[in-house]
């Protein structure tokens, strides 16, 4: 017998190996797999068996090398999982190994991982019994020991540590209690738990209006993708929760995906409120131990229900019922590194290969999405109203003066706000204190030699930091460029902003939300529990406050600056602007308090603005996807990039050169040939020119067909293979062209 083996290595091919006989019958698709690989022992994962490789007439040509061991029986992906992995590696042109790796938590692949043991005390019985009563008469025991045998079958057991502490003893006076054969104390598996030390309580589901009832049942019958298109505050998550129960009560298990780690905590406690212990958490501020004992529980089928970021579409759940793609919208569903997949695309794809349901939320859907809707491709569920006594909350625009942080229109709401009682929530998706730190006498900003870009000032720990490669530098004393002494800040950052409120509010209590202030482990969820418990008036942050958060106490909602990603050099920047504007307005008025959202501008006559103010994502979509269409931009076509770097600025030019101009003479083939629609852009330096120490040159490719792109590409690699000083890298579906 013999078996394709993906090696832990990124070389986009399978190997064959023999499969001795002694493990012929323990042998599984998606097991990991301890086989000889050149000069070392890798690890692989069984793609495929094959047949008998001593019955073939080439056995003799060549000799397979034999499987060293199975590492674990169990396997680690499903036939169904498996059969992803290997459509999702196609189609993002990756190799198949990278694909398995991002399917699969580092913690959980890491050679050393395994469960953590502790100590474990419990009566110990002839039968497994736990009988106190006879200990009671035992002349041998002192009374205190009796006690303490009794208190150990009254509390079914414990952990050796905690126990002692409850019980007021010491180990050494348990193990005494185990020596006279009344209690046992072995290793047993003890689970990490993530919500350790949370209070949630349980929760009842809740009576239904009736756009949620429609939405409900809409989904529960649809043989397609449901976009379940609700406004801020409809209810959604509620939907979500009954139609999960439906799923676990017929015996199948869901999966729920949101795209921020600070919408996490706040979305597993409402679902671990409703499903208990059948919940579990995926996300990237676990530690790896967390990691490995959540995964190991899906796995086994402990939990039933995940919760995580993009990463929680690969979770191994038994007989996958649902998967819901929350807030579909979020462009962090798109993985930015190898392999560059879109989640929300792998959760549709899912489910169509496990006959799973797949329903994709949102009160401002990809354009994506919406078309498919209007095709006929996924079916459409509308909630146009807000649930409970929430009322949508009134927009207003407000002219900007150049130089300004807050309109007195913003100040005098706040102001009432506070007076009230009410919270607020300020929106600046910048952070730091000033976007830049410029020389008084010639005017140039100290900038990032790695990143060709302007630092950005941190006043909080005095310094300047780049946001790109990570870097920072002390704060000079002169202009690197002309030597003069002064400096002076521009633009605004979250810090300033911080700064300057708590000069107009010197009472007020103000938390800010940014990358900067939620560093540590856990900082997310104290600031937005904080904030909830109404230890602060105002919250202030970047898009981490944007979208999910239901405060119902918030009753103003600001927007500081909402030109600021409207003039991207992006094909996607006014749906960006309006998606991002319409969810941080939706944190406003969600409860029986009116809300009210302020959105300083300095263009008010801006047709994505006043959509936002209207509410009126309909009518933006039509207009945007009209200009769409007559550029030929998604999601009438798709568009993928093909990004050069390189430590060497000509090298990477050149070579980028060449290839456009290949790919375009292979687009005119194709054309000619098929009548198939590949448009090549010219190659150039990205937006980001320099990035890290690495110069970066890009060719923006459409097509009708992502198989063309695909073609196209490996054709010209395997003509003319990019030099080992060359990194290149292919993005299918990009969202990101900068």
């Amino acid at each position: 017998m013999t078996v394709k083996v993906a090696i832990d290595l990124a070389l986009d091919r399978l190997f064959d190996y023999e499969v001795p006989e002694s493990l012929e019958r323990k042998l599984a698709i998606g097991q990991l797999l301890s086989v000889p690989f050149g000069h070392r022992v890798a690890r692989g994962f069984a793609m495929a068996i094959g047949g008998d490789r001593r019955q073939s007439a080439a056995s003799e040509s060549y000799r397979l090398k034999p499987i060293e061991a199975i590492v674990d029986e169990t396997p680690f992906f499903t036939p169904e999982l498996l059969e992803l992995v290997k459509r999702v590696a196609a189609y993002v042109v990756a190799p198949i190994e990278s694909v398995l790796r991002a399917a699969l938590p580092a913690a959980v692949q890491k050679r050393n991982a395994r469960a953590r043991e502790q100590l474990f005390v419990e009566v110990a019985t002839a039968d497994g019994s736990r009988q106190p009563s006879t200990v009671a008469v035992d002349a041998h025991l002192t009374s205190r020991q009796r006690w303490l045998v009794e208190q150990v079958a009254r509390l079914g057991g414990g952990w050796l540590t905690p126990l002692c502490r409850e019980l007021k003893t010491t180990p050494s006076s348990l193990r005494a209690l185990e020596g006279l054969g009344f209690l046992a104390i072995a290793p047993r598996a003890r689970r990490r738990d993530p919500l350790m030390g949370s209070r949630i309580l349980p929760s009842k589901p809740l009576p239904l209006n009736a756009e949620q009832s429609a939405a409900l049942a809409t989904i529960r019958a649809a043989a397609r993708p449901v976009l379940l298109f609700g406004v801020t505050g409809s209810g959604k998550t509620e939907v979500y929760l009954q139609a999960i129960a439906a799923e676990l009560d017929a015996g199948r298990g869901a999966i729920v995906m949101v795209p921020e780690i600070a919408l996490t905590p706040q979305t597993v406690r409402r679902f671990a409120s409703r499903f208990g212990d059948r919940v579990a958490v995926l996300h990237s501020a676990l530690s790896d131990g967390e990691r490995y004992d959540e995964w190991h529980r899906i796995r086994s089928g402990a939990a039933r229900v995940v919760v995580g970021p993009r990463s929680a579409v690969w979770a191994p759940v038994r007989n996958l019922g649902l998967i819901v793609v929350d807030e579909e919208h979020e462009t962090s569903y798109k993985q930015e590194e190898l392999p560059r997949y879109h989640a929300r695309d792998i959760a549709v794809l899912r489910g169509a290969v496990e006959g799973a349901k797949v329903v994709l939320g949102s009160a401002t859907p990809s354009l994506e999405s919406w078309m498919n809707a209007k095709r006929g491709k996924y079916v459409a569920a509308m909630m146009r109203g807000r649930a409970g006594a929430g009322t949508l909350p009134t927009v207003r625009l407000v002219q900007m003066e150049s130089g300004a942080i807050f309109s007195r229109e913003l100040l005098d709401a706040t102001r009432l706000r506070l007076e009230r009682g009410e919270q607020t929530i300020l929106f600046l998706n910048r952070r730091g204190y000033s976007s830049a730190y410029l020389c008084t006498a010639c005017g140039t900003p100290v900038s990032c030699d790695a990143c060709a870009l302007p630092y950005t000032y941190h006043r909080a720990d005095s310094c300047l930091r780049c946001h790109i490669c990570g870097g920072w530098t002390p704060l000079p004393r002169k202009c690197p460029h002309c030597g003069a002494e002064g400096f002076d800040c521009r633009g605004i950052g979250t810090q300033r902003a911080e700064a300057a409120l708590r000069k107009c509010f010197p009472r007020a209590r103000i938390l800010r939300m940014d990358a900067d202030s939620v560093s540590r482990r856990h900082s997310h969820d104290d600031i937005l529990s904080a904030f909830r418990r109404h230890e602060a008036d105002v919250l202030l942050g970047t898009q981490m406050i944007a979208k999910g958060l239901d405060f119902p106490n918030v009753t103003l909602v600001g927007v500081l600056n909402a030109d600021s990603s409207l003039n991207l050099p992006d094909p996607r920047a006014a749906e960006r602007t309006f998606q991002l504007l319409a969810q941080v307005s939706g944190r406003a008025g969600r409860a029986e308090l009116p809300g009210e959202v302020i959105i300083q501008s300095h263009d008010i006559a801006s047709p994505v603005l006043n959509a936002v103010m209207r509410g009126d994502f309909e009518g933006f979509a039509a207009s945007e996807l009209k200009v769409r269409e007559a550029c030929f931009f998604p999601p009438f076509c798709h568009l993928a990039v093909i990004g050069f770097r390189s430590r060497d600025a000509r090298l990477v030019g050149s070579w980028a050169m060449m290839y456009a101009a290949s790919v375009a003479k292979y687009a005119a083939a194709l054309a000619a040939r098929r009548g198939a629609r590949l448009v090549v852009g010219d190659a150039g330096p990205s937006a980001l020119e320099k990035a890290d120490g690495w110069y970066r040159w890009q060719i923006v490719l459409r097509a009708t067909e992502v198989s063309s792109i695909a073609k196209a590409w490996r054709w010209i690699a395997a003509e003319r293979p990019p030099p080992a000083a060359l990194r290149v890298a292919v993005d299918i579906d990009a969202y990101n062209v900068i």
